[in-house]
């Protein structure tokens, strides 16, 4: 009746308290001989890693994770003792996305088995500031990912060669920046906003403007008449490739 009692409420969504662990409990969990198990712990959640005892065990090639969180070498590659510190201060927004992933990975493929009370979590197993802050950085940088692979999709890159004898060639194609679609598009430099640099990307000359797909008035343009965008000086404006020479 207990076992019963039990599974009807993990399928109504409880779950029972994590568990916590303090940082020296953690460390004698790194699968050696005579130790209770292989534990690691990222952004203080703490994973059942001993499936993946050939990476995360005793002379594995991760054999260095196991046992604490070393949540800033899962970014920085630094398995070095510096690099072997949950302290994220400082990482860029693609190495917190770097954290995500290998957050999701583990999720994915181990079992989780509580909270590491420290930096991210304190002793009742509520988040900490510190933690609160990461996430709000990782969901920044998530938000930013997702608009530059937008924007990407609106302005692929140009292809692009140089040669002293020909200068620069800048050309469009359907795939050029590895964004496959059904029109090439023409050169153009686009400015971002603040910025002096420019870059070359690939614009749609035909159809109703981005993001505009159902407007039945506009100049069939494309999205030619962008502000940010700046036509190649000495090149047609509807050619599909432009040499600068020098």
């Amino acid at each position: 009746l207990l076992c019963l009692a039990a599974a009807c409420l993990l399928r109504h969504g409880f779950e029972p308290r994590a568990r916590l662990l303090s940082v020296a409990e953690l460390r004698r969990y790194r699968g050696a001989p005579g130790e209770p198990g292989l534990y690691l712990a990222l952004l203080g959640r703490v994973f059942d890693v001993e499936r993946g005892r050939k990476h995360y065990g005793p002379g594995g090639a991760y054999s260095r994770l196991a046992g604490r969180d070393a949540t800033r070498a899962f970014a920085s590659g630094d398995f070095t003792p510096a690099g072997l510190v949950d302290n994220v201060s400082g990482l860029s927004p693609p190495e917190l996305l770097s954290i995500h992933s290998w957050l999701s990975f583990y999720r994915d493929n181990y079992d989780p088995v509580g909270k590491l009370v420290g930096r991210f979590y304190d002793e009742n197993g509520a988040p900490t500031e510190v933690l609160r802050e990461v996430e709000a950085a990782i969901e920044e940088a998530l938000k930013f990912q997702a608009e530059s692979e937008q924007k990407k999709q609106q302005f692929p890159p140009c292809n692009s060669e140089w040669s002293s004898a020909k200068g620069t060639r800048f050309w469009c194609s359907r795939q050029s920046g590895g964004v496959h679609r059904d029109w090439a598009g023409v050169p153009r430099k686009l400015y971002r906003p603040g910025s002096q640099g420019s870059r070359c990307v690939c614009v749609r000359s035909t159809g109703p403007p981005w993001g505009q797909p159902d407007s039945s008035q506009h100049s069939d343009r494309g999205d030619l008449d962008n502000p940010h965008l700046e036509q190649y000086e000495g090149c047609h404006p509807l050619a599909e490739q432009c040499v600068l020479m020098g």
